[in-house]
């Protein structure tokens, strides 16, 4: 501008003293637009860096809702794309790590509510240290240490931290293990388990231990879920290049509000028991396993798992 300015002046002047001075206001007044079109030229693009760098500092103010007009050349508008797409992302992570602290404090609360209120009881002489008391704080411990047993797995997969010791192992031995780890609280419930494995399957490329977790949640929720009398099929069969496990319950099924984030933490029905950790287990293992895993249930009838898994080279 300043060098516009003082070339406008220098024709003024050479034109006022040659006899040209129509010529030179006329390239003055030109000098002038010129200036004043590259002054709004930059003012446009300089506005949406304002905006932007405004919008950075609350970011860095720990405020995610930040947002910015997409306005102004195309680059600028990808720029503000960019930012939007990255605050949205951030501000949606804050929001999931908040409730998942929440969730987790929630689940906490009751073993450890149990606990205090029996070691009370019987240090008051209101109950006896007897079996039965004692057995209720034990339970609870038991509950707690499922709970950070999983909060662990999860915390590992989120990292990309999750260890998996892949070895060959027989898809009959892994449905048979699977079954006969929930034998005992099948008959306590009266839920009739079976199994049926296709003949001739290839051997799987699993971690048996993740994998076996991973199976004894399904099974477990389905039988959790089943009332006295119903019962839990586990199927396996080959599907091209895959083999296709499916956990079949007579139970109630899931409501359809609910079906379709039941892999999502903490997420269970109005009367379950259990942290609602299972099946999100269950997803991460089989996904680290480059397998996948889905759910089909109908309330009042009964709900289906299916988990592909990969075949050992």
């Amino acid at each position: 501008m300043l060098l516009a300015v003082s070339a406008s002046v220098a024709v003024s002047w050479l034109a006022t003293h040659y006899g040209l001075l129509p010529v030179g206001a006329g390239v003055a007044l030109l000098v002038v637009l010129l200036i004043l079109i590259a002054g709004r030229g930059m003012r446009r693009f300089t506005r949406p860096m304002d905006d932007l760098i405004a919008a950075a500092g609350r970011i860095e103010q720990g405020d995610y809702s930040a947002r910015i007009r997409e306005y102004g050349p195309r680059e600028l508008r990808s720029v503000a794309r960019a930012f939007n797409s990255m605050s949205a992302r951030l501000q949606s992570s804050d929001e999931g790590r908040r409730s998942f602290l929440a969730d987790v404090a929630h689940e906490l609360r009751t073993p450890l509510a149990v606990i205090r209120a029996e070691a009370e009881a019987i240090a008051d002489g209101v109950h006896p240290a007897d079996t039965e008391h004692l057995g209720t704080i034990v339970d609870a411990t038991q509950s707690l240490d499922v709970l950070v047993e999983d909060l662990r797995a999860l915390a590992l997969t989120d990292t990309g931290s999750l260890v998996l010791n892949r070895e060959a192992v027989e898809t009959s031995a892994l449905i048979d293990d699977s079954i006969a780890l929930f034998d005992a609280s099948g008959k306590a419930a009266n839920v009739r388990i079976t199994g049926d494995v296709q003949d001739g399957m290839p051997v799987l490329d699993v971690d048996p231990v993740r994998m076996r977790a991973a199976l004894g949640n399904v099974i477990g929720n389905a039988i959790a879920h089943t009332p006295p009398g119903g019962s839990v099929r586990v199927d396996a069969r080959l599907d091209g290049n895959h083999v296709e496990i499916v956990v079949t319950d007579t139970g109630e099924g899931i409501p359809p509000e609910l079906l379709p984030r039941v892999f999502d933490r903490f997420v269970k029905g109005a009367g379950s028991k259990g942290s609602g950790l299972g099946l999100a287990i269950a997803h991460d293992i089989v996904v680290a396993h480059a397998g996948s895993i889905s759910i089909e249930s109908t309330a009042g009838t009964g709900t289906t798992v299916r988990i592909t898994l990969p075949i050992a080279e």
